[in-house]
Parts: C-alpha cells; sequence; structure tokens
C-alpha cells in the first residue's frame, strides 16, 4: 500500500489551514500554531491518522466491501472519479442528491431506469422512436448520468464513506452519519470533526493536497479490492468447479436411475409377455382338450365293445348246441375253433373311428354287428366238423377191435 510521509505532506500543502478567525474550536487539538493569520496543521498527528484511515480502508476493500468516494468540490471531482474507477468503486464527483442513501431504494429504481435507458441506446432502439419523445428519453439520460452516473454499479448501501470537504458535503455526511455508516473525512480547520470516524486533518482546498489524500486512500483501497477480486475469482472457480462436479454426479445418477428403470420395466414387460404366452398356451390346451376326449372316446368304445357282442354270441350258440363252449383240440392238430374268434377280432380293430365326437352309443356299436354275423355261421361249420373227426375215431376204434 502506498504510504504519505511528512515530506510528502509538506510539499503538498497538507499543513495549510484556513484563517484564524474562520476556525472551528473543535480542531484545536489538532493545529500545531499559527503563522500569518493562519492555522498551521500539525502533520505528525495528520501522518499517524492518514495511516490509521488507510489501513482501514485497505482491510474493508479485502473483505469485499465497498468504499464510496464523495467529492464535488473543483479541486476533488478529477482525482475522486480516477481513482474509484480504478478501484471499480462507486463515487459522486458532480452533485449530491439528497436521499441517496437514507431513500435508496428510491434511488434504486432511478439507477434502473438508468441503465434501461442506456441499453435502449447502446441497442438502437431510441433512433427507432418519434423524434421528439426520442429527446425527451435523451434528455432524461444525460441528466441520470450527470447525477447517478458514479453510483450505477451501486447495488446496496456502502460500507464506508470518504469525503473530502465537509463543509460541501453536510448533507452527504448526514446522511451516512444517521445510517451509521462508517466516515473517512479530510477536515479542514473551519470544520467540526465530531461526526467523523476517521478524522485526517489537512488542507481540503489545494489541489495537491487533495490528490495526495485521495490518492493515499484509493491506493489502499484498490490493493485491497485487487486482493479480494483474486480470492472471489479462485472461490468462483472452486465453486463452479464443485458445482460442475455436482452437475455431473447427478446427471450419472439420472442416468443410473433411468437405466435400472429401463431394465425394470424391461423385466416386468418380459414377465408379462410370458405369463401372456402361459395363459395362451393354457387356454389353446383348454380348447383342445374336448375334442380329445371326443375323438379318443370312440375309438376305445369301439376296440373294446366288439369283443362282448362277439364272445356273448359264441357262448349262446355253444350252449344252444349243449356242447363245451370251449371243446378240447383233436389229438391229431392243433384246435381250430380260436381262429375264427381271431378273424372275428380283426374287423373290430380294422374298423375305422367314429369322425364326430357327438355321435349317439348306438352309432359307436352299430360296426359291431356286421362282425358277429359274419362270425356266426362259422361257428356252425366247426361244429359240424367236431363230430365228422368223432366218426372217424370211432371207425378207427372198431376196426382196430375186430
Amino acid at each position: 500500500m502506498p504510504e504519505a510521509g511528512l515530506k510528502e505532506l509538506l510539499e503538498a500543502g497538507v499543513h495549510f489551514g484556513h484563517q484564524t478567525r474562520r476556525w472551528n474550536p473543535n480542531m484545536r487539538r489538532y493545529i500545531f500554531g499559527e503563522l500569518d493569520g493562519i492555522h498551521i496543521i500539525d502533520l505528525v498527528q495528520t501522518e499517524a491518522l492518514l495511516e490509521n484511515a488507510r489501513r482501514f480502508a485497505g482491510e474493508l476493500a479485502s473483505g469485499g466491501g465497498t468504499v464510496l468516494f464523495v467529492g464535488t468540490k473543483k479541486q476533488a471531482r478529477g482525482p475522486v472519479e480516477e481513482w474509484a474507477d480504478r478501484c471499480k468503486m462507486p463515487y459522486v464527483n458532480q452533485r449530491w442528491l439528497g436521499g441517496l442513501l437514507t431513500n435508496f431504494n428510491t434511488m434504486s429504481a432511478r439507477i434502473a431506469r438508468l441503465h434501461e435507458l442506456t441499453g435502449w441506446r447502446d441497442e438502437g432502439k431510441l433512433e427507432l422512436l418519434p423524434t421528439k419523445e426520442r429527446m425527451g428519453m435523451l434528455a432524461e439520460l444525460a441528466k441520470l448520468e450527470f447525477n447517478l452516473g458514479g453510483v450505477r454499479d451501486m447495488d446496496r448501501l456502502p460500507d464506508a464513506v470518504f469525503v473530502t470537504d465537509l463543509k460541501t458535503e453536510e448533507i452527504a455526511v448526514r446522511e451516512a452519519a444517521r445510517l451509521r455508516i462508517p466516515i473517512i473525512g479530510l477536515v479542514d480547520t473551519n470544520c467540526d470533526p465530531k461526526p467523523i470516524d476517521f478524522v485526517i486533518p489537512g488542507n481540503d482546498d489545494a489541489i495537491r493536497s487533495c490528490q495526495l489524500v485521495i490518492g493515499t486512500i484509493g491506493g489502499a483501497v484498490e490493493e485491497g479490492a485487487g486482493a479480494w477480486r483474486v480470492q472471489e475469482e479462485k472461490r468462483i472457480a472452486v465453486e463452479m468447479e464443485r458445482r460442475k462436479k455436482e452437475e455431473e454426479e447427478r446427471k450419472k445418477r439420472e442416468e443410473e436411475e433411468k437405466e435400472r428403470v429401463a431394465a425394470e420395466e424391461a423385466a416386468k414387460k418380459a414377465a408379462a409377455e410370458a405369463e401372456a404366452a402361459k395363459q395362451a398356451q393354457a387356454a389353446q390346451a383348454q380348447a383342445k382338450a374336448p375334442q380329445g376326449q371326443g375323438q379318443s372316446s370312440p375309438a376305445q368304445a369301439q376296440a373294446t365293445q366288439p369283443a362282448g357282442p362277439v364272445a356273448g354270441q359264441g357262448s349262446s350258440s355253444s350252449q344252444a348246441a349243449g356242447k363245451d363252449p370251449n371243446p378240447a383240440p383233436p389229438a391229431g392238430g392243433a384246435s381250430k375253433a380260436p381262429v375264427p374268434v381271431a378273424k372275428a377280432a380283426e374287423p373290430a380293430a380294422e374298423k375305422p373311428a367314429a369322425k364326430g365326437p357327438g355321435e349317439p352309443a348306438a352309432a359307436e356299436k352299430a360296426p359291431a354287428e356286421p362282425v358277429a354275423a359274419e362270425k356266426a355261421p362259422e361257428q356252425p361249420a366247426a361244429e359240424e366238423k367236431a363230430p365228422a373227426e368223432t366218426e372217424k375215431a370211432e371207425d378207427a376204434k372198431e376196426g382196430g377191435e375186430s
């Protein structure tokens, strides 16, 4: 931070005060003496107090605070604007509007209007308006820039106010004191230092004196604000990186969640399709079951039912003849009686099954009747053959006896 020593203060003429008859008794402790009817300010106290104010302004700016530079007198306008721009701090160097601090809500609306008109001018919208309306808006814009051009970027109340002349900036001092905002002031011998928190005794009428004091405070603010901006940029970079990582993690989690939901939906869909397939198969099986039962039951009936009538007919015919239904085979060869039965059973097995599942039982038994009818003539032949064989056996026996 730049420092101002006794030599610099002496060369800048900071030690010259006002005439003795125009002094304020509250400044007695800062006055070294009198020379040719002019009070001489004690530069030793000025050096210490200036260093104290410089340190306070630097610490305030390094913590992100805002210092409002106020200097509307001719000697201070240039240095105030220059150092405020370098420090990127708000300033007032043309005219102090009453209520700038105490009625900041209204001033904020006027500042917003200033930004609006400036944007219209930069975008070329004012050129599209009628001449009279355009001229009125341009006049309003010029007035706002004159009064509020230095505080266009001040979006909140300042943390401290630096004033170069307490007499000229009396309204600003009262507003800051009312709001209990710390005040750093260059106080001459004709001013009251009571409302000032950081008093800098010195000449406020000389251009070099104002430049030295404003430059000292402005340099401290610039250095502190620069350090704070570097830290703020680092903090913003870290914060942006953190937010970027969080955003990436959030997107990753969302993608994983989407994949999981899609997998669950696919699994549910596959399970639903499998269940639907099972139900379709079960429905098909149930639809085919009655048809299969209707086709198999007539075949079984045809395979089993003809044997009963054939056997019944054979037994009845044998009983009617008065012979054994199972006669013994003759000695000369195998029995021929079972052959007709087997032949009779073959047509029953070869007979095709009934086509319609709903045909009555009488229709199913109908094919068995021709089989029984065909077998009936064969059985008498077998019965006729048996007596012939017995007669031959008896003749052979008689011949042997003779």
